[in-house]
């Protein structure tokens, strides 16, 4: 018998959205590597990895730092980041609990 392939649920269906998985597809978004409409829902985890490798690649660029982002990419990285914190919260999100609580 094999397993399963395991599969991202999906930005909209995540936890919180504020997890590991949902921050690489809310980076994606902010450097357009997916539209706002595809939340990864149904990936599996080498798909997933492949756009991981991808934004680190572009995060490296900048230091990782939002703040050495060029304006326009700072500006969708704050409004994007607004929105997941907003509706993280909805969903019950502490950001004082760790992803364990």
């Amino acid at each position: 018998m094999t397993n399963p392939k395991m599969t991202y649920a999906g930005f909209h269906h995540d936890k919180h959205g504020i997890t590991m998985m949902g921050r690489v597809v809310l980076d994606a978004w902010v450097f357009g590597f997916l539209p706002e409409t595809e939340d990864c829902a149904g990936w599996d985890l080498g798909r997933m990895q492949v756009l991981m490798d991808k934004i680190e690649a572009e995060w490296d660029k900048y230091m990782n730092l939002p703040s050495r982002l060029p304006p326009e990419l700072r500006d969708r990285h704050t409004a994007i980041y607004k929105m997941a914190v907003e509706e993280a919260r909805k969903k019950g999100w502490d950001p004082e609990l760790g992803d364990d609580d």
